[in-house]
């Protein structure tokens, strides 16, 4: 295999972080060579929509690139698609660091960037491996994904986050018979309040989804192609295809292996404000980290959204290039499930208070966070302006007072202007 002589900046992983960080040196004026590696041979694309709109057939592979193929040339940035990082060697007495892919060729490098992100999580029970059983990751899952939705009738989906929901109401617009299994007590319970919860439980059984709670899945049952979903209770639920959607992994094997420190709780490599692990030479960005919070900087939280990648493949770039960086950042998440329109902005985790603006019954209402009578974060569905004014009062460290926000007759944004 051809060798490459750079000894610039070497970006392992060409995902969102990969591509954003990549650019941002160029954007910062960085000359110096820069080669990003991806495992999958697509060209980089967004992920986001691959439970939405690829699986709904209103987007196709091309439409997700993140940049047409004369780009990356145009910016100098040697693009090396299809090929796996196995061995990775730091710089170390004057000379370069070193990597090996999968097909033999070397890499040496300068300044080092892991933008490696995540692996779906496996269920680990009886006929996981069956024909049917799918997971949704990447471009090729969802790719065999929508093909197989196609043909299918009942489907069942293993789990009751964002990737899972998104999913069922792709299915069930396409006149699928839809179970979604959620082996807690309420869907999405990391990331909102009960009431949120309770909300989207009833909005998608209102649509003709089959929502079971709290239900765990013991096996796949069927002859080399699933056929039945069992459950710890006893009960066994038809379908001809399985999305397990039951959360992430972050890639920390380069990590491990180079003697980087990882998060065992949390999960994910550790980096400072900066985006720098603990090795000067080496930055890290987006799901594949342990960050401080990005607002408060205390505790270490892991964010698996785009503009959390894209904010701290940012600072990561800087980073590298010795500059500082405003490092505060307000995270925000989005999730469509059909015409439900869920956007999330802050982390409400730790909160003490919270109140609801409008009725959810109207499907068109906000949750407002609160913790020591501080704003923290919001979630709207359905309501694009109030999300967009709790958004600007977090990042600019403002709060809205708790019992004037509740009131839906009182416009946030006359809030924020008091």
């Amino acid at each position: 295999m051809p060798q490459t002589t750079s000894t610039g900046t070497l970006v392992i992983g060409a995902g969102q972080a990969g591509v954003h960080l990549a650019g941002s040196l160029r954007q910062l004026g960085d000359a110096r060579p820069i080669t990003l590696i991806g495992a999958e041979p697509h060209a980089p694309y967004q992920r986001p929509p691959l439970s939405k709109e690829f699986l709904a057939g209103s987007a196709d592979a091309e439409s997700l690139a993140f940049r047409t193929p004369t780009w990356y040339a145009q910016h100098r940035i040697e693009l090396v698609g299809g090929e796996r990082v196995a061995d990775l060697a730091l710089p170390t007495g004057g000379r370069p660091g070193l990597a090996r892919t999968t097909v033999g060729r070397t890499l040496p490098f300068a300044r080092l960037a892991l933008t490696v992100g995540a692996r779906p999580r496996r269920l680990d029970v009886a006929g996981a491996d069956l024909d049917g059983v799918h997971y949704l990751r990447g471009l090729d899952d969802a790719i065999g994904l929508r093909h197989r939705l196609a043909v299918a009738s009942r489907v069942v989906v293993v789990g009751g986050g964002f990737i899972g929901l998104e999913a069922a109401a792709a299915a069930r617009a396409q006149g699928k018979e839809v179970t979604v299994v959620e082996a807690a007590d309420r869907l999405v319970g990391r990331a909102v309040a009960p009431v949120v919860s309770e909300f989207l439980r009833q909005a998608h059984e209102r649509r003709g989804t089959t929502v079971l709670l709290p239900a765990e899945v013991v096996s796949f049952g069927g002859t080399g192609r699933v056929e039945s979903v069992r459950l710890a209770d006893g009960r066994e639920l038809p379908a001809d295809l399985v999305l397990v959607g039951v959360g992430v992994v972050p890639r920390t094997e380069l990590a491990e292996e180079i003697g980087l420190e990882c998060d065992r709780v949390v999960g994910g490599i550790v980096v400072d404000a900066t985006a720098r692990t603990s090795h000067e030479a080496v930055v890290a960005a987006g799901d594949c980290t342990a960050l401080p919070h990005p607002v408060t900087g205390v505790g270490r939280v892991r964010l698996e959204s785009v503009p959390g990648a894209v904010a701290q493949a940012g600072v990561a770039a800087a980073t590298l290039l010795g500059r500082t960086s405003d490092t505060r950042n307000v995270p925000w998440f989005w999730s469509n499930q059909g015409d439900l329109r869920l956007q999330i902005a802050g982390l409400s985790a730790g909160y003490d208070h919270y109140d609801v603006r409008g009725e959810p019954d109207s499907e068109r209402f906000a949750v407002l966070y609160y913790r020591d009578g501080a704003l923290i974060a919001v979630d709207a569905v359905n309501t694009p302006t109030d999300y967009l004014v709790v958004r600007k009062a977090l990042t600019t460290g403002r709060t809205l007072p708790a019992d004037k926000a509740a009131d839906p007759r009182i416009p946030l944004k006359s809030l924020l202007a008091g």
